[in-house]
């Protein structure tokens, strides 16, 4: 049995974050001597190099990176013991769960979910990042140990990274979206953003002999939306990020085998047991289950 104590596992997220021997020594109120010496210890119980050490500082190795990520979940855990405890003993659920979640899924589910969380169980504490999907993204989040829960794209449309376990919630559809009154809207400049190139979404897209090369590509999905708006081209865009869409863009049907994404959560097994994570996924599962209208179609617009 591999004997590593909360400290030692301290000192390796705070390396990791930090990058630094000496940084993480001062956040830790450590010598940097102290540091070191329990970074070798854990190597040595441990059997394998877990930073690279250089002028520049210390980079975690691949074995590290695993290792710095599951001492953060354990942490996390430690942490949650008096909440579960009181919970337990009283059903209040307290303390803190921390949520991590991709732009247009923050700004169109999370503010209700948070809403109900607040009104049903005010000792509870949502703490949220905005985390760009791109490469590990949300879920990443929570492999890193960063985030208790993440409302993401999951399958079978993006993949579930391994360990984690995952819930579907909803399946959202694209549109074209492209300037109100513009008669071939298909014939406009693309305009794309770094986030909507899941390889599900990618496949479909590689099939579409009419899209162009974006010639405009922008950060996020809200400033695609105030290009279109603005009559600079189209784009392709999921449901969600289109309830925003000004009344200047209209959102056309992209046929039958138009593509769709699956949003969902992912948390770890054992997060997965904590009151807050379990509460908040019913907060979830309530928000999402409720029923949208079923959007129509006027000429190029789609009216809610």
């Amino acid at each position: 049995m591999v004997d590593l104590v909360p400290q030692e596992l301290r000192v390796l997220s705070a390396v990791a974050a930090h990058g630094s021997f000496t940084a993480a020594a001062a956040e830790l109120g450590l010598t940097q001597s102290a540091v070191s010496h329990s970074v070798r210890a854990c190597e040595r119980k441990l059997g394998a190099v877990l930073f690279q050490r250089g002028r520049r500082g210390a980079t975690a190795t691949d074995a590290g990176k695993r290792v710095v990520g599951q001492a953060r979940q354990i942490l996390r855990l430690l942490e949650t013991l008096p909440a579960e405890a009181v919970g337990g003993a009283t059903g209040v659920v307290s303390g803190t769960v921390r949520i991590a979640a991709f732009r247009s899924v923050a700004a169109q589910l999370l503010p209700g979910i948070l809403r109900r969380l607040a009104d049903d169980h005010p000792g509870l504490t949502p703490q949220v990042t905005i985390v760009r999907d791109i490469g590990r993204g949300s879920a990443g989040e929570v492999l890193d140990g960063n985030a208790d829960i993440a409302i993401t794209t999951v399958e079978p449309t993006s993949r579930v990274p391994e360990g984690l376990l995952s819930g579907r919630l909803l399946t959202e559809s694209y549109w074209l979206a492209a300037p109100v009154g513009v008669a071939d809207p298909r014939s406009l400049p693309l305009i794309d953003w770094d986030e909507n190139c899941s390889s599900y979404t990618r496949q479909w897209w590689d099939a579409q002999d009419w899209i162009p090369a974006a010639t405009i590509t922008a950060e996020d999905d809200g400033a695609v939306l105030s290009m279109v708006s603005s009559g600079l081209g189209m784009a392709i865009m999921p449901e969600l990020t289109l309830r925003t869409a000004p009344e200047t863009v209209a959102r056309i049907d992209l046929g039958d085998d138009r593509p769709v994404r699956h949003i969902g959560y992912v948390t770890t097994p054992a997060m997965a047991q904590t009151l807050p994570v379990r509460t908040l996924i019913r907060q979830i599962r309530a928000e999402t289950a409720i029923p949208s209208a079923a959007p129509r179609q006027v000429g190029n617009r789609l009216a809610a």
